[in-house]
C-alpha cells in the first residue's frame, strides 16, 4: 500500500469527491469504496502531518456525508436502557482494537451490516493510545473508514476508556494530573470521541473510616470532569460519560460504595451547574485486564461474580435514571460465560485481549520472534521478579502494536486472511451472546446524529 501525496490526491478525487468549505459530497460512493478509502486511511496513518491532516478531514467528510456519523451513546443509556424501553435486554460490546485497526475494525462493520447491529462502541484507553501509537484522530480516522468500506450508515460510538488518573502523579501534584487528562478528553471529543470514561478510581482510598471518604477522590475528579466535558461538547450533542468505583483487579465492588460515589458525585457536580451526570458506572467482579497469565502462559480461571453487575445495575437504574453497571477485562473470559451477561442486564462489557490473543495467534513465527526479542531487550525493566518468559511476554507483547505498527499493517494478504476470519467468527459470536443482532433499530429510536463540521485547516 502506498500513501497519497498532497498532489496525487487532489488528481484521485476528481469526479468521486467534490470538495467544499467544510463539507464534502460524494459523487460515486462506490469508487469511495473501491479505489479511494484504503489509500485514504493509509495516509492518515503514516502520513507527514500535512497528509495526515488532509486525509483525516477527508475520511470524516465523506463519512458524514455517507450518513455515518460519529454519535454518543447517551440517549439510548438514559431513556432506552434506564427506563428498561428496549425490549429484550442487550449488552453494549465496547472493544479495544489495538493493532491493524482498520482491517479489524472492517470485520466489526461487515457483521454490524450483515445481522442489523447498532449497539456496538469502538474504543481505545489512555494507555493504548500510548503504546500502540495511535492517537484520538487517527483512531475515530480507521473506525470511519472501515464504517465507509463496509457500506454501514447510522451512528457510530467512537469511545475514551480508562481515562484515568495516575494515582502517584496525582499525589504529587492534583491540578496538573487533572489538566492532563482534560487535555487529552479535549483531544478525543475534538476527534469526534463522544462517549468517555473517566477513571479516576485509581485515587479510591480504603484507609479512609467510610465509604463517602473512601470514594471523595473519586466522585470529586468524576463530577469536575463531567462540569469540564460538558462546557466543551459540540452544540446538540450530550457526551455519554460513565464513571468508575472498582479498580480493575482491585476488591468488588458493591451497592453500598456505589451509592456513597453517587451520593458525593451528584453533590459535587451540582456546584458545577445543571448539568447532565454520568449514564453508566464500571465495576469490578473478580476480573483483571488480560486476564492472569499462569507460568506456562495459560490463562487462570476466573471468579466473576455476576450478582455485583446486577444488583449495582439495578440500583443504578431505579434511584439515579442511569443505564446500569459495566464489565471490563473480560474478552479472555470463558465462551460459556458471555450470554450472561444481557441476563443481569449489563449495559456495557468491555474486550480487548482476546482479539490481540487472535492476532499473536496467527502471526509468522519469524514476525512474532523479532517482536519478543524487541520486547526482551527494551522492556526488560517490566519483568517483574518471578514471572517467567511467558509471563513476561503475554503481559508485554500488546506493546508491540505501537513499534510495530507498519509491519502489522503490511503484512500479506496470505496472513491476514486466517487472522481475518478467525477474528470475524469471535466478533459475531460475541454480538450473538450479548443479543447485539438487531439493535440497530433500536439505537436510531433514542439517538439523532448529530453531523458536526469543520473547516480543513490549511
Amino acid at each position: 500500500m502506498e500513501k497519497f501525496t498532497c498532489d496525487e490526491l487532489k488528481v484521485a478525487l476528481k469526479g468521486i469527491v467534490e470538495i467544499g468549505e467544510d463539507r464534502v459530497k460524494v459523487i460515486d460512493e462506490d469508487r469511495v469504496r473501491n479505489e479511494l478509502i484504503d489509500r485514504l486511511v493509509y495516509t492518515s496513518v503514516f502520513g507527514d502531518e500535512k497528509e495526515k491532516a488532509c486525509t483525516r478531514w477527508l475520511i470524516r467528510s465523506i463519512a458524514l456525508d455517507l450518513d455515518i456519523v460519529p454519535s454518543s451513546i447517551h440517549d439510548l443509556y438514559v431513556n432506552g436502557m434506564a427506563n428498561e424501553e428496549i425490549g429484550s435486554w442487550f449488552t453494549v460490546p465496547a472493544m479495544n482494537i489495538r493493532g491493524m485497526t482498520y482491517d479489524v475494525m472492517r470485520r466489526i462493520f461487515k457483521i454490524a451490516v450483515a445481522r442489523n447491529v447498532g449497539a456496538l462502541i469502538l474504543e481505545i484507553a489512555k494507555s493504548e493510545i500510548g503504546y500502540t501509537d495511535q492517537r484520538p484522530s487517527e483512531y475515530a480516522s480507521c473506525t470511519l473508514a472501515a464504517a465507509i468500506k463496509e457500506g454501514y450508515k447510522g451512528p457510530v460510538f467512537i469511545q475514551g476508556d480508562h481515562f484515568q488518573f495516575n494515582a502517584k502523579k496525582y499525589a504529587e501534584d492534583p491540578e496538573k494530573e487533572l489538566e492532563n487528562i482534560k487535555t487529552l478528553t479535549k483531544e478525543a471529543i475534538e476527534a469526534g470521541f463522544y462517549n468517555i470514561d473517566i477513571d479516576p478510581s485509581t485515587l479510591v482510598d480504603y484507609s479512609k473510616g467510610t465509604l463517602k471518604e473512601q470514594q471523595y477522590n473519586n466522585y470529586v475528579n468524576t463530577a469536575k470532569m463531567t462540569a469540564f466535558i460538558r462546557e466543551i461538547e459540540p452544540e446538540g450533542i450530550t457526551v455519554s460519560v460513565g464513571g468508575e468505583i472498582g479498580h480493575i483487579g482491585g476488591k468488588n465492588s458493591t451497592p453500598e460504595e456505589f451509592e456513597a460515589f453517587m451520593e458525593g458525585y451528584l453533590e459535587t457536580l451540582k456546584e458545577y451547574g445543571n448539568y447532565a451526570g454520568i449514564s453508566k458506572i464500571s465495576v469490578q467482579t473478580g476480573t483483571e485486564h488480560g486476564g492472569v497469565p499462569l507460568p506456562d502462559g495459560s490463562i487462570a480461571k476466573v471468579k466473576l461474580d455476576f450478582s455485583v453487575l446486577e444488583k449495582i445495575g439495578e440500583v443504578a437504574r431505579k434511584k439515579y435514571s442511569m443505564a446500569g453497571a459495566v464489565q471490563h477485562g473480560a474478552s479472555t473470559l470463558p465462551d460459556e460465560l458471555f450470554h450472561k451477561f444481557p441476563e443481569v442486564k449489563t449495559v456495557e462489557i468491555h474486550l480487548a485481549t482476546g482479539f490481540q490473543n487472535i492476532i499473536y495467534d496467527h502471526l509468522p513465527e519469524e514476525f512474532k520472534n523479532e517482536i519478543y526479542n524487541w520486547l526482551k531487550t527494551e522492556l526488560k525493566n517490566e519483568w517483574k521478579e518471578g514471572w517467567t518468559e511467558q509471563q513476561f511476554i503475554y503481559k508485554t507483547r500488546k506493546k508491540g502494536f505501537g513499534k510495530f505498527k507498519k509491519e502489522f499493517w503490511n503484512l500479506p494478504e496470505e496472513v491476514k486472511a486466517p487472522m481475518m476470519k478467525a477474528l470475524e467468527e469471535k466478533f459475531r459470536f460475541l454480538f450473538e451472546q450479548l443479543n447485539a443482532f438487531g439493535t440497530k433499530e433500536i439505537v436510531e429510536k433514542y439517538v439523532k446524529p448529530v453531523k458536526i463540521y469543520r473547516k480543513l485547516e490549511k
